[in-house]
């Protein structure tokens, strides 16, 4: 199991937490599903998640039904760890961005405010989907969140391509904020390609054959293909199209 994406997630919703007071949660299955109404669900489980101590305190039986899983046999640090490996350090970038957002809230304003993310997790059977996670505060001190509610959604049938997106949404007349840039503290693993190299990619994005690069580029046929074979290798790509579906999923141009 990794444990990198947990530890690093630990340390953010450490700096959440930090210096607050956890009081006991008085907390009811009529609250629960009160709250589904905040979320769209299709396919979905929901979970009581713990920040100050990093820990799940309820999963829904329905995890089993979207990830295979039974919840006794899912905690923080295996769940992270499922993430799909391009999309962690989404996942870090985003936490790491609702805790600034988060920050910048009165007490007031914060029961006011669902995050949704989506990125994609491993299932049982060992293929991927892409759920969409909803989350709500339902208990805080100050401006510091303790708890929260969450949904994951299976979203599969409705994206299957494409980067995660992070979104704050207002609720009771609050102001929402869709598509929120993030800041790259946790890189993300970037192929190194030469400035030439990136303008052929571009190209065969945009469906060009090597003797129209050659032309647009002003260099022979010969260097496109050149240029061609070393992006198949670095990119670990067996052809064309696999090289350009992936340019355009993990945003390489």
């Amino acid at each position: 199991m990794n444990i990198e994406i947990y530890e690093q997630a630990n340390k953010i919703w450490g700096k959440i937490t930090e210096n607050a007071k956890e009081a006991e949660l008085e907390f009811s299955l009529e609250i629960h599903k009160k709250l589904l109404n905040f979320f769209q669900v299709g396919d979905y489980y929901y979970y009581i998640f713990n920040v100050k101590e990093s820990k799940f305190e309820l999963i829904s039986s329905e995890i089993k039904n979207v990830l295979g899983y039974h919840p006794d046999e899912v905690d923080v640090a295996f769940l992270l760890s499922n993430i799909h490996p391009d999309d962690q350090p989404w996942f870090l970038n985003f936490e790491n961005k609702v805790a600034e957002f988060f920050a910048t809230l009165s007490p007031e304003q914060i029961s006011n405010y669902k995050v949704r993310y989506d990125y994609r997790i491993r299932t049982k059977g060992g293929g991927y989907i892409r759920i969409l996670q909803q989350v709500v505060t339902i208990q805080y001190d100050g401006n510091k969140i303790l708890r929260t509610f969450g949904v994951h959604t299976d979203i599969s049938t409705i994206k299957q391509e494409g980067l995660p997106v992070l979104s704050f949404i207002g609720l009771n007349g609050n102001p929402s904020y869709v598509g929120v840039k993030v800041k790259d503290v946790f890189s993300r693993d970037v192929i190194k390609l030469t400035t030439r190299e990136q303008q052929v990619l571009a190209l065969l994005i945009e469906g060009k054959k090597s003797d129209e690069i050659s032309h647009i580029l002003f260099i022979s046929k010969q260097t496109v293909n050149s240029h061609r074979k070393n992006l198949l290798r670095k990119t670990n790509s067996s052809n064309t199209a696999s090289l350009t579906s992936m340019a355009i999923k993990k945003g390489w141009i």
